[in-house]
């Protein structure tokens, strides 16, 4: 799960939304062959700092609170998309959430090779435990879990370094790809936005993977061809309509 250049699948990944881990969970039990194909980039609502940094470099955060009847519409609608896929919901409750502590650490499970991982962990400690993955002592008690440095991934929101380098970067590539909610999906120029446009998505990234694999094939050579490989073809310019030369 590494971030990579922009002609690749991207998935715009969020840990607040219940529909960016149904999608994920969509993703790496219905298609692991694109999950292994996208890079992953994390989007999360910023903080004042953070918020204001993207605003000096030009740039808006693409989002707007939800409203109460948007809210009540949520809880029943994720009722029956995990219901319809056998996923039991424990619903967390949010007090007044940084959401920098979980997103930037997943930079530093990058580093050591553990993102996936990590994202699997935080997924589960939030939609099937309902933990606070905001509380810097979930995430520290995560870090641990999975053998990370534990003091690096809770403290991730206090590195001015990474909050300003990738933390910054990625916040920004929301802008740059138009990603104003999640879960999200890019594949070149196509915007894919919904847990519904995830079948769409995988089938623009399996068509390409296809392409690309069928022009790898050997062909033969015409000028190595034997007489008898073309016994029984007419004669002629046997040149169909829309043809050339």
């Amino acid at each position: 799960m590494t971030g990579g250049s922009r002609k690749l699948p991207r998935f715009y990944f969020n840990f607040r939304s219940p529909y960016s881990w149904i999608a994920y969970r969509d993703l790496m039990d219905r298609y692991p062959d694109v999950a292994k194909a996208v890079t992953w980039h994390p989007w999360w609502e910023p903080d004042a700092d953070s918020e204001r940094l993207v605003i000096e470099n030009g740039e808006r955060f693409p989002y707007a609170a939800m409203t109460r009847a948007k809210h009540l519409y949520i809880l029943q609608d994720v009722r029956r998309l995990t219901c319809d896929r056998g996923l039991a919901v424990a619903w967390p409750v949010d007090r007044d959430p940084v959401w920098e502590v979980p997103h930037l650490a997943y930079f530093v499970a990058q580093d050591h090779g553990r993102g996936a991982e990590y994202v699997e962990r935080v997924y589960q400690a939030r939609w099937e435990e309902g933990r606070d993955i905001c509380d810097r002592d979930t995430v520290a008690a995560l870090a641990r879990d999975l053998g990370l440095p534990a003091d690096s991934m809770a403290g991730a929101a206090d590195d001015e370094d990474l909050r300003t380098g990738r933390g910054l970067e990625a916040l920004l590539a929301l802008s740059r790809d138009g990603a104003f909610g999640v879960p999200f999906f890019t594949h070149g120029y196509d915007k894919f936005w919904g847990v519904d446009r995830l079948p769409a998505f995988v089938a623009s990234v399996r068509s390409v993977r296809a392409r690309g694999e069928a022009e790898q094939q050997p062909q033969p050579d015409p000028l190595k061809s034997s007489p008898t490989d073309f016994a029984g073809a007419r004669s002629g310019d046997q040149g169909h309509a829309g043809g050339c030369g």
